[in-house]
């Protein structure tokens, strides 16, 4: 059983390991590993075991957030350099922060059931005894929230490459305050996320919707570096840059493009620094050549 089962429910890759340990000691703590009386299947005692440790950790995230300060965005995970092969691994328990995002807006059931079904294939039937619901309602439940997903989340995607230029066009328009390139590269209807928790000056305390609007922000200067260093790698499985203020992580940018590929609808700044805690220096070798 994949640990980003649990971590795709409450929509935080980085405890993943942490979700992985949960089920482990619910397993342990029942029987050491050894058959179970009145378990006659333990792979789908241990994915319900996971889903409800995700939704229990689901509800103390919900009730965090009660008191977040601005927007909040998922702990990014970050992967190797796009320009290398990734782990297999990494790769699979990898969803796009913009899917992320569209998912945290289903019902804690209809995202169960979305994850379970549409992403790790399994039959309603299966996902209904998990739930403790019947198939229809199961049925439902997967019929709402693949209609809300897919309103907002395109089945075609622009190819690796053009993503990876489009991020590099964005980010050398937005640091180099280019009105001009970024009226270009931004799609009309863009929106701009900023996930600061309070703990970052100026930083936008609501999404910023339109061109107009979003080209202001960032062209403003709030805030931001005076001499940011970036690097790009790959976080949630898309290309994205993370800037540095001297040696300390600053933000991580990641970018939903529009299904051309040519112009950017999304954008998602995590700059909270108790979610950039993990990464490391960006004189630290395991980034390697970046830019200034």
């Amino acid at each position: 059983m994949s640990a980003s089962t649990g971590c795709l429910l409450y929509t935080s890759p980085s405890p993943r390991d942490r979700q992985k340990s949960r089920t482990w000691l619910s397993w342990t703590a029942r029987g050491g590993g050894a058959p179970l009386a009145g378990v006659d299947n333990p792979r789908a005692y241990l994915v319900r075991v996971a889903v409800n440790h995700a939704l229990r950790r689901r509800a103390v995230i919900s009730r965090r957030r009660e008191t977040y300060v601005g927007p909040w965005l998922p702990d990014p995970l970050v992967g190797a350099d796009p320009g290398t092969a990734e782990d297999p691994a990494l790769r699979s328990e990898s969803v796009s922060l913009a899917m992320l995002v569209v998912l945290e807006s289903l019902t804690p059931l209809e995202r169960a059931v979305f994850v379970l079904g549409e992403v790790f294939g399994y039959p309603h039937a299966e996902i209904a005894e998990i739930i403790d619901r019947s198939p229809a309602a199961v049925r439902q439940l997967a019929h709402r929230a693949r209609e809300h997903v897919h309103a907002r989340r395109p089945r075609y995607e622009a190819h690796p490459r053009v993503r990876r230029e489009a991020t590099e066009r964005f980010v050398r328009a937005a640091l180099g305050g280019d009105i001009a390139e970024l009226m270009e590269v931004l799609a009309p209807d863009v929106t701009a996320w900023t996930d600061a928790g309070g703990k970052r000056r100026r930083a936008s305390l609501r999404p910023v919707h339109g061109r107009d609007k979003v080209t202001r922000l960032l062209t403003a200067g709030r805030g931001g570096p005076d001499r940011p260093v970036w690097r790009y790698r790959r976080v949630n499985g898309d290309d994205a840059a993370v800037l540095f203020d001297g040696d300390a992580p600053f933000a991580v940018l990641v970018l939903d493009l529009t299904p051309e590929g040519d112009r950017v609808r999304g954008i998602y700044v995590v700059a909270n620094p108790d979610k950039l805690a993990h990464l490391p220096a960006a004189r630290d070798d395991r980034w390697g050549a970046g830019q200034e």
